[in-house]
């Protein structure tokens, strides 16, 4: 084919997402700690999406809850404060949305959590 002139394709293997990369990083952490590695862009992704249901699925809130129990210094800081802006902006909504109240219940779990 390569003599003819017909480029080859090749077929690169699907490469995991930010979000199941995460995930997997969680997992990870929650079942085989002695093999688990510290990795600062998958908690920073896991605290940027924590509360989003579709990107942390209900099965491993619980297990992103026991992860941030070990949060330290200022991304523990900049937590809090990020969860308490989002608070505050959601209490002036109409509490209608049932994304915004699995939200809101995300975020005071977190609070409760870290303060």
């Amino acid at each position: 084919m390569r003599e003819a002139g017909i480029p080859i394709k090749k077929v690169e293997p699907k490469k995991p997402s930010g979000s199941e990369r995460a995930l997997a990083y969680l997992t990870s952490w929650s079942k085989n700690p002695e093999e688990w590695k510290f990795q600062k862009t998958r908690q920073t992704w896991l605290l940027l999406h924590m509360y989003d249901k579709e990107k942390v699925p209900d099965k491993y809130f619980p297990i992103l809850l026991d992860y941030l129990q070990g949060l330290q210094g200022n991304a523990r800081d900049k937590t809090v404060q990020k969860a308490e802006a989002f608070m505050k902006e959601f209490d002036g909504s109409d509490g209608e949305d049932p994304d915004l109240l699995g939200k809101c219940e995300r975020i005071r779990q977190v609070l409760q959590l870290l303060s």
